[in-house]
């Protein structure tokens, strides 16, 4: 165990390798395919391998399991003309860099962000922030399906969230089936914040509102025609509604003050992540 002294006050850092493979056998990773690129540079595999700093049977090797592995050769080899021939990428192997390239890119921000957004300990994991997603919705909520409700054309499905709250939405049957909804299954609810209502003295009131959240209010942000209002409800969640600022005064909304949020079923979208 080390000691006190030795311990680094280092923030945690994220490391990954993007590896491709191709029926459960191993295609390329970094190496092979910055060696694809050297024999598109220099045309030869001798040349590929003396400027990649390896000997030529392992650049051979190497090529030739990509070759076999792959759906399509990588590289080939070409007769005749200046010097008696060369080495060349295939259509499909000058395809696969470009690809590699594009995926290898993605592959490291998404480090960054996992390395920036989820490696405090001192902080609770949010899989937005990992996902970096960016909506016009001010309210992102991640929640698990606990409920799929199937009606004659749209369906009922509940959600639960942080602190043991429940959350209704109404959905089209299409859309049950394209996201493929099922209890257990992660997915973010998305509500914008002018479609939240909030009220104050509900007690014995009837709304039609099914979602109901009652919590105290965290922070007023004044504007011009409306204000910003942030409530916090059981387990922490926050619900960021846009309101009127004669309304804001009217229901005596101020920081600490009690206020319930109401949301309709049918103003909340789901997403998911495949």
């Amino acid at each position: 165990m080390a000691t006190k002294k030795h311990r680094s006050k280092d923030p945690l850092e994220v490391h990954g390798a993007l590896w491709l493979s191709s029926g459960g056998a191993s295609l390329a990773g970094h190496g092979r395919i910055e060696l694809l690129q050297a024999v598109a540079e220099h045309g030869s595999i001798t040349r590929a391998a003396r400027a990649f700093g390896m000997s030529y049977k392992a650049a051979w090797d190497a090529i030739d399991t990509m070759n076999q592995r792959a759906s399509a050769p990588v590289v080939e080899r070409v007769i005749g003309g200046k010097g008696g021939g060369a080495t060349r990428l295939t259509d499909f192997g000058r395809r696969l860099i470009e690809r590699y390239g594009q995926v290898h890119a993605v592959h490291q921000r998404f480090l960054r962000l996992i390395e920036q957004d989820a490696m405090d300990l001192d902080q609770e994991f949010s899989l937005l922030k990992v996902l970096n997603m960016k909506t016009s919705a001010r309210n992102q909520w991640l929640g698990t399906v606990a409920a799929v409700r199937a009606g004659a054309v749209n369906d009922d499905v509940e959600l639960g969230l942080p602190g043991g709250l429940r959350l209704s939405a109404i959905v089209t049957r299409g859309s049950t089936e394209s996201l493929a909804l099922r209890p257990q299954m992660t997915v973010i609810a998305l509500v914008k914040s002018s479609s939240v209502l909030l009220a104050v003295d509900l007690a014995g009131a009837r709304v039609s509102a099914r979602n109901r959240f009652p919590g105290c209010v965290a922070s007023v942000t004044p504007g011009a025609v409306n204000a910003e209002v942030v409530l916090r409800c059981d387990g922490g969640l926050e619900v960021v509604a846009v309101v009127p600022q004669a309304a804001v005064a009217e229901l005596g909304l101020a920081p600490g003050a009690e206020a319930t949020a109401l949301i309709k079923a049918s103003d909340v979208v789901l997403a998911v992540v495949s």
